[in-house]
């Protein structure tokens, strides 16, 4: 009786034996396997195609004040369009209206006269600028309109159409003052100032 079951022992170990052997050959049970390089490849490698980046609006307010200076000469200027952003679309006839204000220093009683005012449209989209639009110059006869504050100027510029590829329009300005040399001269000092709005073109239909 004692030698059957010292035989059963025997037997027994020889298969816990052999199972060992047979889990040790098959390698890492995949219970404990972790990501491999080869599983992540494929998303590692997948390509991403970048969000487009929003066009930037100095006008997505509606209007915006920018201040520009030329030698003594500060001008206060406000622009803004009576079409709202979402219908400047390509085809569409864009209004662009400012508005300036200005101060000399020192302030010793002299005028200051904007002798022209010229607004540039350059189409563009992200990767490309397309040619300008016709300048439009708006001039007065000599000295020129008087801005200094209290006095203001204001004007209203057109943008015409612009390729259908455009995504926004930069605005150029160039404003060109004459400053009085004293209050009762009759000589002046020129200076000229420049500015730059970029106003985002809208997707879809035409304005109507």
């Amino acid at each position: 009786m004692r030698k059957a079951v010292r035989m059963g022992r025997i037997a027994l170990g020889a298969m816990v034996g052999l199972m060992t052997v047979a889990v040790a050959g098959c390698g890492v049970p995949p219970w404990a396997q972790g990501g491999t390089a080869e599983s992540a490849s494929p998303t590692a490698s997948a390509a991403s195609t970048p969000a487009p980046q929003p066009v930037a609006n100095d006008l997505s307010s509606g209007s915006t004040q920018k201040t520009v200076t030329a030698g003594a000469v500060s001008a206060t200027v406000n622009y803004w369009s009576t079409l709202s952003m979402d219908k400047w679309t390509p085809t569409a006839l864009k209004p662009v209206s400012l508005s300036m204000v200005t101060t000399v220093t020192p302030d010793d009683g002299q005028k200051v006269y904007l002798q022209r005012a010229t607004m540039t449209a350059v189409p563009g989209n992200e990767t490309q600028s397309f040619a300008p639009l016709a300048a439009q110059t708006d001039q007065s006869n000599a000295p020129g309109y008087l801005v200094l504050a209290p006095y203001s100027y204001s004007q209203t510029f057109n943008v015409g159409e612009v390729p259908a590829e455009a995504t926004f329009v930069t605005l150029q300005f160039t404003y060109e003052y004459l400053v009085q040399a004293t209050p009762t001269s009759e000589e002046y000092a020129k200076q000229t100032a420049s500015d730059t709005l970029t106003v985002a073109i809208a997707r879809g239909g035409s304005a109507g």
